[in-house]
C-alpha cells in the first residue's frame, strides 16, 4: 500500500482556482473603478461622486466578478 502514489485532495480542480482568480480579479477591478471622486476641501461639493462611473458601472462589475466566484465554487468536473 505504500507504494501506490497518494494523489493530493484538494477540494478543487485546477481550473476551479483559475476561474476563481478571475473572478476575484474582476472585483478588484469593481472596487478600483468605485474609488476616489473626493474632493480636497471638505466645504465645497464634488459632483464627479454620481458619475456613472461609479455608480453603474463598478457596482456591476463587482456583481459579475461575484457571479464569477460563485461559478467557480459550483462547477464540477466531469470524471
Amino acid at each position: 500500500m505504500k507504494n501506490e502514489e497518494q494523489k493530493s485532495d484538494f477540494l478543487f480542480e485546477k481550473i476551479n482556482y483559475k476561474i476563481l482568480l478571475v473572478g476575484i480579479f474582476v472585483i478588484a477591478v469593481g472596487f478600483v473603478l468605485m474609488s476616489g471622486g473626493g474632493s480636497d476641501d471638505p466645504k465645497v461639493f464634488n459632483d464627479t461622486v454620481f458619475n456613472f462611473r461609479r455608480i453603474r458601472l463598478a457596482p456591476t462589475v463587482v456583481l459579475i466578478g461575484f457571479g464569477i466566484t460563485i461559478y467557480s465554487i459550483f462547477k464540477t468536473s466531469k470524471k
